[in-house]
Order: C-alpha cells, then sequence, then structure tokens
C-alpha cells in the first residue's frame, strides 16, 4: 500500500476516533434544568411550623444525609443543592413553595414533599412540568398511579397496606370486638379508614364508631370523648402526632382501657408516646417497617450505628428515638442511591427511571425483611410491615414482616 494512501487511511481512522470519543462524552453527560457538572438541585417542602410541626425533623434528617454526601465529595463528583422550604401543612402555602423551587431555584427535581393535602395539592402542576415529585413522605395509596401521574412516586408503605395489616390482626386475634376510629378528615384519614373497612371486609359492621377531626382543631379531647359512647373494645386513631399524644393522653385521663391501634406516622416514642405520658402509652399497637433507635434488640446492628453517627455529627440537637428522623434518614439514602444509578445521565427522565428500577434494595434502616421494590407499574416501594406494641417505655415488634399489598 502506498505511503500516501496509508497515510490518509490512518488520519481517517484518527479522525473518526475523535469523533467517536466526542460523540460518546456528550453521550454521557446530559442534564436537565437542575444538574451541572459541579450541583444536583433538589427542591423540598416540610412542615417545620403550622399543626404537623414534628414533622419537620423529616427535613431537617434529609439536609444532614445530604451534608454527609457533599463532605465526603458528592455524588459522581457533585454536591447537592438540598432546597427545603416551609408549608406549614397548608396546601396553599405548597403550591407557592413549589413553584418557588420549579421556576425560581430551578431544581431537577422534587423530594420527600410531605403531607397528603400538600402533595394532593401540587401534584397536577409538577406533573404538567414534567419534574420528578420522588419519594413523596406521605402513604397515600394514590402516588402508586404511574399511568395518570408518571412523575409522581411514593416511599412509605400505603395506609391503606397498613390498615389492612391492622384489620388482620382484629379479624384473627380480637374477633367479634366492636370497633370505633378517629381519623383526620383529609385525604389521609380516608385512606386509612378505608383500607381497614376493606381488610375486615365481611366484618366491615364491627366499625361501630367513625369520628373525624380537622387539622385546624386545637385539642381532640370532645372527639376521643364522643367515641366512647358506641362502647368499642378496639379505638384506632389515624391521626399525626399532635393529635396521636392528645389521644392516648386522653384515654389515660378518662381512666378508659380499650385495645389502641396509633397509625405509623404518629408512633413516635419521642413525639408522640412520651408526651402521652408512658403509662397511657403501655400497651398500644402500631406497625413499624424501620428500626426504631430506642429498641435494644438494635445496639451494635450496623444500620443504627450509622445513623447514630450521622446524627451525632450533624444533628446532634434531634432525639434519636424520634421516628420522623430515622424517617428522613431513609428516604435521604434512598434518593441518593437513585442519583448514583443516574451516572453523568441526570435527566428528570432519567431520574424517574432509575427511581422505577430498585429491586429488593436493603437500607440499614429498614427491619429485616423489608426492602426498596419498585417497577415501571409499580410506584409502591415499600409493601412491607410488623406488628409492634408499646411496653415498658419502647416499642417492642411481635410477630411477622407482613406484606399489606393490595389485591389487584
Amino acid at each position: 500500500m502506498p505511503p500516501l494512501t496509508r497515510r490518509r487511511i490512518v488520519t481517517t481512522l484518527l479522525g473518526l476516533a475523535m469523533a467517536m470519543s466526542a460523540t460518546a462524552a456528550l453521550a454521557q453527560k446530559k442534564y436537565d434544568t437542575g444538574a451541572s457538572d459541579t450541583e444536583i438541585k433538589i427542591g423540598n417542602i416540610v412542615p417545620y411550623s403550622g399543626p404537623a410541626s414534628a414533622y419537620g425533623v423529616v427535613g431537617k434528617a434529609m439536609g444532614a444525609v445530604f451534608k454527609k454526601v457533599n463532605d465526603e465529595g458528592g455524588i459522581n463528583g457533585r454536591k447537592i443543592n438540598f432546597i427545603s422550604y416551609d408549608d406549614a401543612y397548608s396546601p396553599p402555602k405548597a403550591v407557592e413553595q413549589a413553584r418557588k423551587l420549579i421556576e425560581s431555584d430551578e431544581v431537577l427535581l422534587l423530594f420527600g414533599t410531605l403531607g397528603t393535602p400538600s402533595n394532593t395539592a401540587i401534584q397536577k402542576y409538577v406533573n404538567g412540568k414534567k419534574v420528578p415529585q420522588l419519594f413523596v413522605a406521605t402513604g397515600a395509596t394514590k402516588w402508586n398511579d404511574p399511568k395518570t401521574f408518571p412523575w409522581t412516586m411514593g416511599w412509605l408503605p400505603s395506609y391503606q397496606s397498613e390498615s389492612r395489616i391492622y384489620a388482620k390482626y382484629l379479624t384473627k386475634e380480637k374477633p367479634a370486638t366492636r370497633i370505633a376510629v378517629l381519623y383526620q378528615n383529609d385525604d389521609m384519614g380516608k385512606d386509612y379508614l378505608k383500607g381497614l373497612k376493606d381488610g375486615l371486609a365481611k366484618e366491615a359492621s364491627r366499625v361501630v364508631g367513625e369520628e373525624s377531626y380537622e387539622v385546624s382543631e386545637p385539642t381532640i379531647d370532645s372527639h376521643v370523648v364522643r367515641i366512647k359512647s358506641s362502647n368499642p373494645d378496639v379505638v384506632v386513631f389515624f391521626t399525626t402526632p399532635k393529635f396521636g399524644a392528645q389521644a392516648i393522653k386522653k384515654l389515660g385521663e378518662m381512666n378508659w382501657k380499650p385495645v389502641t391501634i396509633i397509625s405509623n406516622v404518629s408512633a413516635s416514642t419521642a413525639t408522640v408516646m412520651r408526651p402521652a405520658g408512658l403509662e397511657n402509652s403501655q400497651g398500644v399497637i402500631s406497625a413499624a417497617y424501620a428500626k426504631d433507635a430506642s429498641d435494644p434488640q438494635w445496639e451494635g446492628d450496623a444500620g443504627i450505628k450509622a445513623f447514630d453517627a450521622l446524627l451525632a455529627k450533624y444533628l446532634p440537637e434531634v432525639n434519636r428515638v424520634d421516628s420522623s428522623a430515622m424517617t428522613g434518614y431513609n428516604m435521604a439514602t434512598t434518593m441518593v442511591e437513585v442519583l448514583k444509578r443516574c451516572g453523568d445521565s441526570l435527566t428528570r427522565e432519567n431520574v424517574m427511571k432509575q427511581a422505577a428500577s430498585l429491586k429488593q434494595f436493603p437500607q440499614g434502616g429498614l427491619l429485616p425483611g423489608v426492602t426498596i421494590s419498585t417497577g415501571p407499574d409499580d410506584f409502591q416501594p415499600i409493601e412491607q410491615l410488623q406488628l409492634m406494641q408499646f411496653k415498658d417505655g419502647r416499642w417492642q415488634l411481635f410477630g411477622d414482616v407482613i406484606s399489606g399489598e393490595l389485591a389487584h
């Protein structure tokens, strides 16, 4: 082959190689608004004030996880810019904050926005903008609707799944008992109530009393007094923390000791059980999917050690037995995993794709046997819970891990 021809071929091949590597480089890095070579902007809305301010710890714990990640070099070299706003558990305020995060702050995604009413208020807007509304901090069943709302995904076990587990327990262990329910008059409370009745099925008539309260009410004592008039053997409180503490405390003041069940979202030792009074809280039943930092069985557990180390360094003012801290920690850990899997393709579409591709992902803060699994048609990451009872100042697990998955 003449030298000139050989040189031409080499030059052509070099040119092709350079073009291909340039194309590969471009293909490797893809960004939407809110992502760059150095930063990933994440938006969050939590009630740091107002009637559900006990949940403010969730946002603080998320921030602590991201700060630790940043101190360790970020995610694939990018620092997380976590922008968290207060909505005081007010849907109109949540809409205002969501617009600010998406249109002014230009975040890549919303993560861990808290509260069923607030997320309901922003869902259509966020989906219209095609911005991920990822791992919302509420267990409403409707977050698992990828066909209608492909940009919204839950994280917590659904309220209906959880209350179906209570129904299984009441059917098996407390048959023929009369049940009264006190629930928050919003999507959260109604979801819980529906799950309980669906789970009781033919025995739904055992629910002899239903009482709802508004989140704006200063106290729910009068509602607790009213449900006693239906003469139930079992009372079920589907509430947020402030009202859960009030309800259990009122039972104690009335010296009334029915079988008592409280929703997981109000099962915090620090913000519910202790304020209600340890004596009043004795024997209360709930369900868990995450480890309780106050439970001595987890002493020496690697997951709890990592959680404690994070709090000690980044959030020393927060009570480690506040379950809201564990919730924020677990949720942020899932978010970090999804962003790692995105690699250099930080598009909103790829974020949702990776979030919908988790297969039995274990986390140190979850109970043994509870893992995170999602798919393109399943936006419900956690389906399993284990029953627990409050005894001697702490929650004690009993029975097996149960799936509360809804029959499809």
